[in-house]
Protein backbone atom coordinates (compact mmCIF):
# COMPACT_ATOMS: atom_id res chain seq x y z
CA UNK A 1 0.00 0.00 0.00
CA UNK A 2 1.31 3.45 -0.91
CA UNK A 3 2.24 5.83 1.86
CA UNK A 4 0.96 9.32 2.49
CA UNK A 5 3.67 11.93 2.88
CA UNK A 6 2.60 13.73 6.04
CA UNK A 7 5.62 16.05 5.83
CA UNK A 8 3.70 17.92 3.14
CA UNK A 9 0.95 18.87 5.60
CA UNK A 10 -0.17 22.49 5.49
CA UNK A 11 -3.12 24.60 6.58
CA UNK A 12 -5.69 25.21 3.84
CA UNK A 13 -8.60 27.26 5.22
CA UNK A 14 -10.95 27.85 8.13
CA UNK A 15 -14.75 28.08 7.85
CA UNK A 16 -17.33 29.38 10.33
CA UNK A 17 -20.29 27.88 8.47
CA UNK A 18 -20.65 24.55 6.68
CA UNK A 19 -22.28 26.38 3.73
CA UNK A 20 -19.00 28.27 3.09
CA UNK A 21 -17.00 25.09 2.52
CA UNK A 22 -16.25 24.29 -1.13
CA UNK A 23 -17.28 20.82 -2.37
CA UNK A 24 -14.91 17.90 -1.77
CA UNK A 25 -12.32 17.44 -4.50
CA UNK A 26 -10.18 14.81 -2.77
CA UNK A 27 -10.37 12.19 -0.01
CA UNK A 28 -11.22 13.59 3.42
CA UNK A 29 -10.49 12.45 6.96
CA UNK A 30 -12.48 14.24 9.67
CA UNK A 31 -11.55 14.42 13.36
CA UNK A 32 -14.30 14.77 15.98
CA UNK A 33 -14.23 14.70 19.76
CA UNK A 34 -14.80 16.53 23.01
CA UNK A 35 -13.17 19.92 23.43
CA UNK A 36 -10.38 18.73 25.71
CA UNK A 37 -9.75 15.31 24.16
CA UNK A 38 -6.41 16.32 22.61
CA UNK A 39 -7.54 16.47 18.97
CA UNK A 40 -5.02 19.11 17.87
CA UNK A 41 -2.17 17.24 19.57
CA UNK A 42 -3.02 13.97 17.82
CA UNK A 43 -3.28 15.74 14.45
CA UNK A 44 0.11 17.42 15.00
CA UNK A 45 1.64 14.06 15.91
CA UNK A 46 0.15 12.57 12.75
CA UNK A 47 1.66 15.39 10.67
CA UNK A 48 4.95 15.23 12.55
CA UNK A 49 4.67 18.97 13.20
CA UNK A 50 4.48 20.66 16.58
CA UNK A 51 2.34 23.71 15.94
CA UNK A 52 0.55 23.19 12.62
CA UNK A 53 -2.80 22.53 14.30
CA UNK A 54 -3.19 25.13 17.02
CA UNK A 55 -3.08 23.53 20.46
CA UNK A 56 -4.69 25.62 23.14
CA UNK A 57 -4.50 25.46 26.89
CA UNK A 58 -8.13 26.60 26.79
CA UNK A 59 -10.33 23.70 25.68
CA UNK A 60 -12.92 24.67 23.12
CA UNK A 61 -10.63 26.99 21.21
CA UNK A 62 -11.37 25.51 17.78
CA UNK A 63 -14.55 27.37 16.91
CA UNK A 64 -14.43 26.82 13.16
CA UNK A 65 -13.91 23.91 10.80
CA UNK A 66 -10.23 23.90 9.84
CA UNK A 67 -8.91 22.16 6.75
CA UNK A 68 -5.36 20.84 6.35
CA UNK A 69 -3.90 19.01 3.39
CA UNK A 70 -1.16 16.42 3.03
CA UNK A 71 -0.34 14.61 -0.19
CA UNK A 72 -3.72 15.25 -1.83
CA UNK A 73 -5.81 14.31 1.21
CA UNK A 74 -7.79 16.78 3.30
CA UNK A 75 -7.73 16.49 7.08
CA UNK A 76 -10.66 18.24 8.74
CA UNK A 77 -10.47 19.50 12.32
CA UNK A 78 -14.03 19.90 13.60
CA UNK A 79 -14.83 22.05 16.66
CA UNK A 80 -14.68 20.15 19.93
CA UNK A 81 -18.10 19.45 21.40
CA UNK A 82 -19.50 19.67 24.89
CA UNK A 83 -17.34 22.27 26.55
CA UNK A 84 -19.25 23.98 29.32
CA UNK A 85 -17.26 27.19 29.72
CA UNK A 86 -18.44 28.70 26.46
CA UNK A 87 -21.77 30.49 26.11
CA UNK A 88 -24.77 28.37 25.20
CA UNK A 89 -25.13 30.31 21.93
CA UNK A 90 -21.53 29.45 21.01
CA UNK A 91 -21.97 25.78 21.94
CA UNK A 92 -25.17 25.66 19.90
CA UNK A 93 -23.37 27.19 16.94
CA UNK A 94 -20.68 24.51 17.15
CA UNK A 95 -23.30 21.75 17.36
CA UNK A 96 -24.99 23.13 14.25
CA UNK A 97 -21.64 23.51 12.50
CA UNK A 98 -20.61 19.90 13.22
CA UNK A 99 -24.08 18.60 12.32
CA UNK A 100 -24.31 20.59 9.08
CA UNK A 101 -20.86 19.43 8.07
CA UNK A 102 -21.55 15.74 8.74
CA UNK A 103 -24.87 15.99 6.90
CA UNK A 104 -23.40 17.64 3.81
CA UNK A 105 -22.46 15.76 0.64
CA UNK A 106 -18.73 15.18 1.10
CA UNK A 107 -16.07 12.50 0.64
CA UNK A 108 -16.23 11.11 4.13
CA UNK A 109 -13.48 8.56 3.59
CA UNK A 110 -12.91 8.21 7.32
CA UNK A 111 -14.13 9.88 10.50
CA UNK A 112 -11.80 9.59 13.50
CA UNK A 113 -13.80 9.89 16.72
CA UNK A 114 -11.52 10.73 19.65
CA UNK A 115 -12.35 9.62 23.19
CA UNK A 116 -10.24 10.21 26.33
CA UNK A 117 -9.08 6.77 27.53
CA UNK A 118 -9.00 7.93 31.17
CA UNK A 119 -12.78 8.27 31.45
CA UNK A 120 -15.90 6.42 30.43
CA UNK A 121 -17.35 7.86 27.20
CA UNK A 122 -19.54 10.91 27.82
CA UNK A 123 -23.16 11.14 26.68
CA UNK A 124 -21.94 13.19 23.70
CA UNK A 125 -19.33 10.54 22.82
CA UNK A 126 -22.07 7.90 22.78
CA UNK A 127 -24.26 10.15 20.63
CA UNK A 128 -21.43 10.78 18.17
CA UNK A 129 -20.57 7.09 17.78
CA UNK A 130 -24.27 6.18 17.44
CA UNK A 131 -24.69 8.91 14.81
CA UNK A 132 -21.66 7.70 12.81
CA UNK A 133 -22.86 4.10 13.03
CA UNK A 134 -26.49 4.84 12.10
CA UNK A 135 -25.44 6.98 9.13
CA UNK A 136 -22.98 4.32 7.95
CA UNK A 137 -19.85 6.45 8.07
CA UNK A 138 -16.50 4.70 7.89
CA UNK A 139 -15.17 5.52 11.33
CA UNK A 140 -12.70 4.47 13.99
CA UNK A 141 -12.47 5.41 17.65
CA UNK A 142 -9.03 6.54 18.78
CA UNK A 143 -8.57 6.60 22.55
CA UNK A 144 -6.33 9.54 23.45
CA UNK A 145 -3.97 10.34 26.35
CA UNK A 146 -2.88 6.72 26.83
CA UNK A 147 0.46 7.91 28.26
CA UNK A 148 -1.43 8.99 31.39
CA UNK A 149 -2.21 5.34 32.23
CA UNK A 150 -0.12 2.22 32.82
CA UNK A 151 -0.20 -0.56 30.23
CA UNK A 152 -2.53 -2.62 32.42
CA UNK A 153 -4.89 0.34 32.91
CA UNK A 154 -4.86 1.03 29.16
CA UNK A 155 -5.85 -2.57 28.41
CA UNK A 156 -8.65 -2.44 30.99
CA UNK A 157 -10.02 0.87 29.72
CA UNK A 158 -9.79 -0.22 26.08
CA UNK A 159 -11.84 -3.33 26.86
CA UNK A 160 -14.35 -1.36 28.96
CA UNK A 161 -14.86 1.48 26.45
CA UNK A 162 -15.09 -0.95 23.52
CA UNK A 163 -17.84 -2.82 25.35
CA UNK A 164 -19.70 0.36 26.29
CA UNK A 165 -19.60 1.70 22.72
CA UNK A 166 -20.35 -1.80 21.33
CA UNK A 167 -17.51 -1.70 18.84
CA UNK A 168 -15.63 -4.53 17.16
CA UNK A 169 -11.99 -4.78 18.26
CA UNK A 170 -10.64 -3.57 14.90
CA UNK A 171 -12.60 -0.31 15.13
CA UNK A 172 -11.00 1.05 18.31
CA UNK A 173 -7.37 1.56 19.31
CA UNK A 174 -5.19 3.39 21.81
CA UNK A 175 -3.17 6.53 20.96
CA UNK A 176 -0.88 9.03 22.65
CA UNK A 177 0.32 12.32 21.19
CA UNK A 178 3.15 12.22 23.75
CA UNK A 179 4.64 8.81 22.99
CA UNK A 180 3.32 8.38 19.44
CA UNK A 181 1.50 5.16 20.42
CA UNK A 182 -1.19 4.26 17.90
CA UNK A 183 -0.11 6.85 15.30
CA UNK A 184 1.10 4.17 12.87
CA UNK A 185 -2.22 2.39 13.33
CA UNK A 186 -4.04 5.66 12.59
CA UNK A 187 -1.92 6.17 9.46
CA UNK A 188 -2.71 2.63 8.34
CA UNK A 189 -6.46 3.23 8.71
CA UNK A 190 -6.24 6.53 6.83
CA UNK A 191 -4.28 4.91 3.98
CA UNK A 192 -6.79 2.05 3.88
CA UNK A 193 -9.71 4.43 3.37
CA UNK A 194 -8.07 7.18 1.31
CA UNK A 195 -5.67 5.48 -1.10
CA UNK A 196 -6.75 3.33 -4.02
CA UNK A 197 -5.36 -0.13 -3.75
Amino acid sequence: MANINYNLAHFVASYGKASQIPPSTCPEVSFVGRSNVGKSSIMNKLFGRKGLVKVSSTPGKTANINFFEADGIHFVDLPGYGFAQRSKAERDRWAVLIGDFLESERSFNLVVSLVDIRHDPSKLDFEMVDYLRENEFNFVVALTKADKLSRAQQARQLASIRKQLELPAEQIFVTSSQTGAGIDELKRRIAEHCLDE
